[in-house]
């Protein structure tokens, strides 16, 4: 089969490109920005991408099937052209996996506010490394596994980020609901995507249509300290395993404990040692991330006896690009990226980093980028999480122009609460201006070391590797 994917460079649908391809199809696709690193990935595949969206170039290349991504709208022209004609058929990314890559796998499914991409990578790492050939799509450029999609074996479990987010301008459901779970693990629910979701119950009400379709020889491995996750109520239609440092929990995570060398926490099953984890990520959240992983893998594997799971491998795990990633490491200057675009995982990683850099002043730059981080819904809880650093930089509001003044996220306003409580703050009207204060605030500070992480879940305009080199340049 033809298959041609709209957005194909996004990471999501490059993936999915590529399963297309190692199942035997032919693929091609188009995007408005041909960009690295998904573009270089699919040119080194043999996969054709296209520039801009022409309908007559989609007619004539005449694909059995078009894949629109749920970043396409009405008003595109390609979209346009498709419901006019009808000529050709079409369905969502979420659709087209359910149809071609996961009917009849056992699919362990990763839910949550946070932490998706990394839980699966470390699913699809843990499955790897004890002999198996699972199956996985990351929405995200992971280290470990070395590949962000594989197809794998047939008989082995199939691990896949499920994003509650829709599928399409057409399918309103949450990608997940499409993705038949045999064990859905859900690592929190917080409110998030005001622009999908009216509050918080609205968000529990779509995590309570995908446990409704896990099986009874499935099971649900949920975090257990998240309350909002108590909401969903019992699910007596299958097992549920609850992961988390309380008392109550099937899976505790004991002892943990950061230093700068790295991080040391215990994991016990129902009161009975399982392992000691020693590695190299930080914070409180990625030890339940791998406790959360090491569970779900542990259940497809060994249902009877998770703990027969050896889970030694954690220690030379190396994580996702783009998550807490340390790109420059000088001896007066740190810097690090991290994909966070809510309160609660900007909040998680500043305290992480305290604890990691002991010593150091913590320098929070963020950029309102997202469709909610971009409005006032969320504002209140940036503010809160955000001071939890030494000294902030706020980017510029992405597609400002799209919002009215009184929806839009504001920037100014959170300088000022910041600086009436001691900590110093600084917004521009454009993220190259931002980047000219951020470099003089900091390349020219004192001998004290500082650690300086970017948040943004785009490319803040390209200002985080000019930063960089400033950096270099300067051999801070």
């Amino acid at each position: 089969m033809k298959i041609y994917f709209m957005g194909i460079c996004g990471t999501a649908m490059g993936n999915a490109a590529l399963l297309a391809r190692a199942a035997g199809h032919e693929v091609l696709g188009a995007d408005a920005g041909v960009y690295p690193p998904m573009s270089t990935v699919l040119a080194e595949a043999g996969i054709a991408v296209h520039g801009g969206y022409d309908p007559a170039r989609l007619a004539q290349l005449a694909p059995d099937l078009v894949v629109i991504g749920n970043a396409m709208s009405r008003g595109n022209a390609e979209v346009e052209w498709l419901l006019e004609t009808r000529a050709l058929r079409f369905t969502s990314l979420p659709a087209l996996l359910h149809d071609q890559v996961l009917a009849g796998r056992r699919n362990l499914v990763i839910c949550g506010t946070h932490g998706k991409t990394t839980t699966t990578a470390l699913t699809a790492f843990l499955l790897r490394a004890a002999g198996r050939d699972p199956g996985f799509l990351i929405g995200g450029v992971p280290l470990d596994p070395p590949v962000g999609s594989h197809l794998g074996a047939a008989a082995d479990p199939f691990v896949i980020e499920g994003d509650e987010y829709d599928s399409a301008f057409f399918d309103k459901r949450s990608k997940f609901i499409h993705y038949a779970p045999h064990i859905a693990v859900l690592n929190n629910l917080e409110f998030d995507h005001a622009d999908i979701f009216r509050d918080l119950q609205d968000v529990q009400r779509t995590f309570t249509h995908l446990v409704r379709i896990v099986p009874r020889n499935g099971c649900v491995v949920l975090n257990g300290d998240d309350h909002n996750l108590h909401a969903l109520g019992a699910m007596p239609w299958t097992q549920v395993i609850r992961v988390g440092t309380g008392a109550a929990n099937d899976v505790r995570i004991e002892g943990f404990a950061e230093a700068p060398a790295g991080t040391e926490f215990g994991l016990t099953w129902r009161g009975q040692p399982w392992a000691t984890v020693r590695w190299s990520l930080s914070g409180l959240y990625n030890a339940r991330n791998a406790a959360m992983a090491a569970t779900a893998a542990a259940l497809a594997l060994h249902p009877a006896d998770p703990r027969r799971l050896d889970l030694a491998p954690l220690t030379w795990f190396r994580g996702v690009r783009r998550r807490q990633e340390l790109l420059h490491d000088g001896a007066r200057v740190k810097v690090l990226e991290d994909f966070g675009h809510h309160p609660t995982a900007l909040a998680e990683t500043l305290q992480a980093l305290r604890q990691r850099y002991p010593g150091h002043l913590l320098t929070a730059v963020f950029e309102p980028r997202s469709n909610t981080a971009r409005t006032k819904v969320l504002q209140g809880g940036f503010m809160r999480a955000l001071a939890q650093a030494d000294e902030v930089h706020l980017g510029a509001v992405s597609r400002a122009e799209k919002l009215a003044a009184d929806e839009r996220f504001d920037a100014a306003a959170v300088v000022q609460q910041l600086e009436t409580q001691g900590i110093e703050a600084h917004t521009a009207v454009t993220n190259a201006a931002l980047l000219d204060g951020l470099v003089q605030a900091t390349l020219g500070a004192g001998d004290k070391p500082r650690v300086v992480i970017f948040f943004s879940n785009g490319s803040f305009d390209g200002i985080i590797p000019r930063y960089v080199g400033a950096a270099v340049a300067a051999k801070l």
